[in-house]
């Protein structure tokens, strides 16, 4: 579980003192040494070093990341790889210049708008219409590393696919990380037999410290090394991989691998505060949904606020849910629907939007709005307002800048954890799930349709100041990616953080009202306080993304980076920077003490010393109690009692005298309390 680096309230204080003289640009580490020649910023160490090797031997920045997209399908089989696809943007420091590689997946030509409806019309459920032949798109990976080396490299696939074999040859040791995914994902990886060969050979999971070999993986990328791309869209790997999609129930043909095309994009800008953002545009919903909640943050005075404020959160988790109101609702692949990329971000419909954040509650009542009346284009059919099932997918992201000024921030996935769950027998890589980031339910512009690709999350971001890149970021996660980039974007640029800081500063996520999943770290005191706005966190705290970051202060040329800790996040600079995050010490169980305390159904967070049984009657410590139901401390000075020399409250009196009704469940030890 990931804790924030330093408390919350030493954070606070922290951004509150008088500043030292600020570096050109934000986020820079205090007292740390630079490196000048080339960074990487990667999941995995082993992949990282391979990246800094390429760029100590002359590479330049996308020569680095194509060779860390070969590592990582060695070293993370269960995020990303050739089986996959995903966004590649790029900074040409000669043409000063962004674009973005698309390599995210298609659907077949067999594919249908009710091919994940059962019988009765109704969603086939994720968990079995993500493990079968129809959820595999025809992957763009390969194609989209072999189109940004022939535009923007100076290697060739042959060498930069090179320390990928010998990763797949000699092995490499299961980490923490590694090993847990594959012990969760046990029945997935054995339903195809042959991904359960290779992580779970004879039925036991590989674990902590176990070398993973993978010969047909290396014999893979050796045929791709001598043949290039022809070997997987055109050749032996490419019929094996839809015999296999074929076996496995899906409708994938040698056509439609030979039809995929890598699209070369044009990305979304806005300013913030007088930076500019550049993201990922559709067919990916990211960058517009990152650009719309910072832009709606904007007018709010964030740092007077405070991270880790009720104020701050509350507003944040606001602009959340307007902002993925809109996602649902306008976002898909613009080659097939127009998505109302101007009138989103734009000012007016900002303004538009912020006004439905009521700063003393939570609005249950957040909708789409009508960005269409800010665009000239005809309005699409729009998408269907569906909840994500499975928001916390898996992916990975990674950022690269060597010592000419170029930079790479690149967010690649195979969807799911280990995607599919089918591997091509004898070639050793996993198959994507990407179809089912498509709508289940057809009617909408993100419904299944043929050659069309599946609406992403996917935010690989680059940020400027005075019209030059200084941070590049990104993160896994599904549709909390958005949540993860945009976070930590705030963190630098509103809070005054340095990197590592902001990566592992605590975040939050909500698509929708009420429920909020929050990281460990934020304080129960404000957590209590949001719920008695009408927010619900949930019970326990879970991580969220997996954020990957470089810094770089163009004033004095020097790079910085920035890695989580939710996997083994690892910053290498070819001159100086060497850093990998360390795994964060397991939080201790939380007792549960004599009762829980739920308001409508919701369980509060109160801990087992907040919470006394006195004669049969619940009590709760009085300005616990006080803070999560929204009572004034002055009306009920005269049913304090003390336990253990602290104040409590009986639960029932208060909430009554509050206007909740309240029962008790006997069988869960539950004090139950409603208002409407």
């Amino acid at each position: 579980m990931k804790k924030a680096k330093v408390l919350l309230a030493s954070l606070a204080a922290l951004v509150s003192l008088a500043a030292p003289v600020q570096a050109a640009v934000p986020g820079i580490p205090a007292g740390a040494d630079g490196a000048t020649q080339g960074i990487v910023a990667v999941s995995h160490p082993a992949a990282a070093q391979v990246g800094r090797d390429i760029l100590q031997k002359g590479g330049n920045a996308v020569d680095a990341a194509a060779a860390i997209q070969f590592a990582l399908n060695v070293v993370e089989p269960h995020m990303s790889g050739i089986g996959g696809g995903g966004f590649m943007m790029i900074y040409l420091k000669d043409q000063d210049k962004i674009t973005v590689i698309d390599s995210r997946e298609m659907a077949p030509q067999g594919a249908d708008a009710r091919m994940f409806l059962d019988e009765k019309g109704e969603p086939i459920p994720f968990a079995e219409r993500h493990t079968n032949g129809k959820a595999v798109g025809v992957p763009g990976t390969l194609l989209g590393v072999d189109k940004a080396l022939t535009s923007y490299g100076t290697m060739s696939l042959a060498e930069v696919i090179e320390p990928a074999i010998e990763l797949a040859e000699k092995g490499v040791e299961v980490n923490g990380v590694t090993a847990r995914y594959i012990a969760a994902t046990k029945d997935k990886l054995l339903k195809h037999k042959t991904a359960g060969e290779v992580f779970v050979p004879g039925g036991t999971p590989l674990k902590k410290g176990d070398l993973l070999i993978q010969p047909d993986l290396a014999k893979t990328f050796r045929l791709i090394k001598e043949k290039g791309t022809d070997a997987f869209y055109k050749g032996e790997i490419g019929e094996a991989l839809v015999r296999e999609v074929q076996r496995t129930g899906g409708s994938m043909t040698m056509d439609d691998l030979q039809r995929y095309e890598v699209n070369e994009r044009e990305p979304v800008r806005a300013k913030f505060r007088g930076y500019e953002v550049v993201s990922m545009s559709p067919p990916s919903s990211g960058g517009l949904t990152v650009i719309q909640i910072l832009k709606l943050m904007e007018g709010f005075d964030n740092k007077k606020a405070g991270f880790g404020s009720v104020e701050y959160l509350h507003n944040l988790i606001e602009a959340n849910r307007l902002a993925y109101a809109d996602r649902a609702a306008y976002m898909a692949d613009e080659d097939y629907y127009p998505v109302p990329k101007q009138g989103l971000i734009h000012d007016d419909y900002i303004k538009e939007r912020r006004s439905l954040i009521r700063p003393d509650a939570a609005n249950p009542e957040i909708t789409a709005g009508d960005p269409w009346k800010y665009e000239t284009d005809k309005k699409p059919v729009p998408a269907l307002n569906l909840t994500d099932p499975q928001p916390v997918k898996q992916t990975t992201h990674f950022a690269v800048m060597d010592k000419w000024g170029n930079l790479v921030s690149y967010t690649t996935t195979i969807e799911d954890v280990f995607g599919s769950g089918i591997m091509v027998p004898g070639y050793g890589f996993m198959l994507n799930n990407e179809l089912t980031d498509f709508d289940a339910v057809p009617g909408g512009a993100n419904q299944v349709e043929p050659g069309k690709r599946p609406r992403s999350s996917m935010s690989p971001t680059i940020v400027l100041k005075d019209g030059k890149p200084f941070m590049a970021v990104g993160s896994p996660g599904g549709s909390t990616i958005i949540a993860s980039v945009s976070q930590t974007i705030l963190n630098v640029i509103e809070h005054g953080m340095e990197i590592q800081d902001a990566i592992l500063a605590p975040r939050i996520f909500t698509s929708s009202y009420p429920n909020v999943t929050w990281e460990a770290g934020i304080d129960q005191d404000v957590i209590l306080q949001l719920m008695a706005k009408g927010h619900v966190f949930n019970e326990h705290p879970e991580d969220i993304g997996n954020v990957q970051a470089i810094i770089y202060d163009f004033e004095t040329g020097k790079m910085y980076g920035g890695a989580d800790n939710t996997r083994e996040g690892t910053v290498l600079g070819v001159d100086a920077v060497a850093y990998t995050s360390a795994e964060p010490e397991p939080l201790p169980p939380v007792e549960k003490g004599p009762f829980v305390l739920k308001v409508n159904g919701h369980v509060y967070p109160y801990t087992a010393d907040q919470k006394a049984l006195i004669n049969g009657t619940a009590y709760v410590e009085a300005e616990k109690l006080l803070l999560g139901l929204g009572g004034d401390p002055s009306r009920f000075q005269q049913d304090v009692v003390t336990v253990g020399g602290k104040a409590f409250l009986p639960v029932k009196k208060v909430a009554e005298a509050l206007g909740y009704t309240i029962s008790w469940d006997a069988k869960e030890a539950a004090v139950l309390l409603k208002k409407p």
